[in-house]
């Protein structure tokens, strides 16, 4: 009891996971996997969910705080559930923390390289990064235009909706057409 005294109260909650819920379900677009080249696989699934978390970032950004806010409690929970991922899949309690590092770098890095892609509004430069990402050990490269043309139809989507949609959990992104 004396401990829930000095644990930080999450009064966002319900907000982020509802939001998150929205996030990943939309990384989980049948579409992705069926025709626009990303490979239904457990990495397949994290490019995808780190792609639809880059855009919620991207558009938050710009947000007040409690958008902004409740952006890191989503990044957090994203985290969280990648770290949840890799213990159910049977890796050791020892590696766990290795592997994180590792793909909290591999977001972080996505997140550079495609900021400054969508910035530029270069479609090209995104395709070639997605496919350098989503793809990295084949030697010609994936055609990854539908996807680039997915992520600047969904950032524009992101950014038409209100701040209260943002601040509630209620943002959505577009299908995946």
């Amino acid at each position: 009891m004396i401990f829930g005294l000095f644990r930080k109260k999450n009064n966002n909650q319900a907000i982020v996971e509802r939001q998150y819920s929205t996030l990943t379900a939309a990384a989980r677009m049948p579409e992705f996997y069926e025709t626009m080249n990303v490979p239904d696989t457990v990495m397949g699934r994290f490019e995808m969910l780190s792609l639809v978390m880059i855009l919620f970032f991207r558009r938050t950004r710009a947000s007040g705080t409690s958008g902004q806010e409740i952006a890191q409690e989503i990044v957090d929970a994203f985290f969280q559930d990648i770290d949840y991922s890799i213990r159910e899949l049977g890796i050791g309690d020892n590696s766990v923390p290795k592997r994180m590092k590792k793909l909290a770098g591999m977001f972080y890095g996505r997140l550079e390289a495609y900021s400054k892609a969508m910035d530029a509004g270069n479609g090209e430069e995104l395709a070639t990064a997605l496919s350098r990402n989503i793809h990295p050990k084949t030697e010609a490269p994936a055609d990854m235009s539908a996807l680039s043309g997915w992520m600047f139809k969904a950032e524009a989507a992101l950014s038409g909706q209100s701040e209260d949609q943002i601040a509630t959990g209620s943002a959505t992104l577009p299908e995946a057409v």
